[in-house]
């Protein structure tokens, strides 16, 4: 049996027929590099055990190296900060040849790079309490909005109001900023 392959015409794959972002791209470009050139982030609310690292050299182990690193530009990683350790630790080190895979990643700021490491994560598993709030505040004090934050992350306003340490009041001031008189489910708030 013979596996049959679909050919697009109209677009690359990975692309919309209008032409938008090609979502394959940073795996069309994926680069070997010395493990030394990337570089951890500095806000990564994600932590993994010891027992846990043993676990992710066994997969590589096993399974062969499935996932590249993703990194900006300047090679600071986006995602794949575990891999990168244990990439560093014997057996590995010696049998990748001190290289890992990477894609590169473009974001327009220092937020959509804070975006791109929070979704990889919640996608896997769960953060750390305070490195989130940490978080959230730094992206409300960059400008980011509420919504925003909550769109980019997958967080629900709630827990974006939960990081930040909103009042109440800081928090329905920020949600209804712009908005033309009140809701009815705040103007009960407001009288009860």
């Amino acid at each position: 049996m013979t596996a049959k392959t679909k050919t697009k015409t109209a677009a690359s794959p990975g692309t919309g027929a209008d032409g938008d972002r090609d979502l394959l791209a940073p795996l069309r470009d994926v680069r070997f590099v010395p493990r030394e050139e990337l570089k951890a982030n500095d806000y990564n609310p994600n932590r993994v055990n010891e027992e846990n690292l043993r676990l992710l050299t066994q997969s590589i182990l096993s399974n062969g190296w499935t996932l590249p690193i993703v990194v900006r530009p300047d090679f600071t990683i986006i995602d794949g900060f575990h891999r990168w350790t244990v990439s560093g630790r014997e057996p590995l080190l010696t049998r990748l040849g001190g290289l890992v895979p990477v894609v590169v990643v473009h974001h327009a700021d220092r937020a959509g790079d804070v975006f791109g490491t929070i979704t990889h994560n919640r996608a896997r598993g769960v953060h750390l309490l305070e490195p989130m709030k940490r978080i959230v505040r730094d992206l409300l004090d960059e400008g980011k909005s509420i919504e925003e934050i909550g769109r980019e992350t997958g967080m629900r306003a709630e827990e974006v109001f939960r990081l930040a340490g909103f009042s109440r009041e800081d928090f329905l001031a920020r949600m209804t900023a712009g908005a033309d008189g009140y809701s009815r489910a705040q103007h009960i708030f407001r009288r009860g």
